[in-house]
């Protein structure tokens, strides 16, 4: 089968098309044929093995422990495994699989789930990790707050931006000039010019995506008991990054003031995260928010292309 493969860390052009074995399910597994595969920040940040924090997180201290990248996915059952009864050969499904740049993976069963009807491959491929990602940060928001989500433009925000505006809140996104238009046609209100503007008012909720503000910048547009949700950010150090270190800060300084500061290391995994959004997908409450697509032999940009956050929304490989 053809896949992405690279055998350490480094730049992006370590990355390579290759082929490999056609791997085997294992008890508890489907082995699905991808059709799609989303491209998310992290995938940068795990080929080039940066923030060094990464390694230690179980991806491999001197070389990376999986040799092909990738997350999200979109795909067809081919196989299954001894002891899988929630899913049949031919089902299509999307979730996450470790590997997913490649024409084949296997993967737990629990962490895929039938793909939302009507939807491409393509489009599939651009929900899970970004979209469960916004749907756990956006738990604590409620009808009638003023919400201000940081990188609105992006995966994660653009979701984000969706789920805050079905809940009944009011939007304001933070984001290029380029991607105004694209962000107030998925729910904002109003947008903030980050290159030209200033960010003003105060809100009861800050969902920031993108970026490394200062949490005392920050506190100063929050209400006394409002909500700050830091979701990653860039920046920082090559040792433990800038995301990191900013949101140790905010948790240890939550106890101490009224306002509530988390740090968000959401999970794609979750059974029950995937089929809610198939369920907002059906229901019309979520679009999948789709930018481009590149074929599988053009990773490379694909991956680039998200890290210069060019992006409004996902970028997928098609396989």
């Amino acid at each position: 089968m053809k896949a992405i493969v690279r055998d350490r860390y480094g730049p992006l052009d370590t990355l390579r098309l290759d082929d490999l074995d056609r791997p085997v399910p294992s008890p508890g597994e489907v082995l699905v044929r991808v059709r799609a595969a989303g491209v998310d920040p992290g995938i940068w940040h795990l080929v080039t093995g940066t923030p060094y924090l990464i390694r230690l997180m179980g991806f491999g201290l001197t070389r990376p422990k999986r040799p092909v990248p990738g997350l999200d996915l979109a795909g067809i059952v081919e196989e299954i495994g001894p002891g899988v009864t929630s899913l049949r050969p031919g089902d299509e499904v999307f979730g996450t699989a470790d590997g997913s740049f490649a024409e084949y993976v296997t993967v737990k069963a629990t962490r895929v789930v039938p793909k939302p009807a009507g939807l491409t491959f393509e489009q599939a491929a651009a929900i899970p990790v970004s979209a469960c990602t916004a749907l756990q940060a956006t738990a604590t928001v409620h009808s009638g707050q003023r919400v201000l989500v940081i990188g609105a433009g992006g995966g994660v925000g653009a979701y984000a931006v969706q789920m805050a505006k079905a809940r009944g809140a009011e939007i304001t996104g933070v984001c290029s000039a380029t991607k105004a238009d694209f962000v107030r046609g998925i729910g904002a209100k109003s947008v903030i010019d980050y290159t030209r503007e200033a960010i003003t008012g105060r809100y009861d909720v800050i969902l920031d995506t993108a970026g490394n503000r200062p949490l005392s910048l920050l506190r100063q547009h929050l209400t006394p008991r409002g909500t700050l949700v830091l979701v990653g950010s860039e920046g920082g150090g090559k040792v433990i990054g800038g995301g990191v270190a900013r949101t140790l800060r905010a948790v240890l300084l939550s106890p101490f003031i009224s306002q509530r500061l988390t740090g968000l290391f959401a999970s794609a995994e979750r059974t029950a995260d995937l089929l809610t959004l198939r369920e907002l997908v059906e229901d019309g409450r979520l679009k999948p928010v789709l930018d481009r697509v590149f074929p599988l032999s053009e990773a490379v940009s694909a991956i680039s292309y998200v890290q210069r956050g060019q992006a409004r929304g996902k970028v997928v490989v098609r396989v």
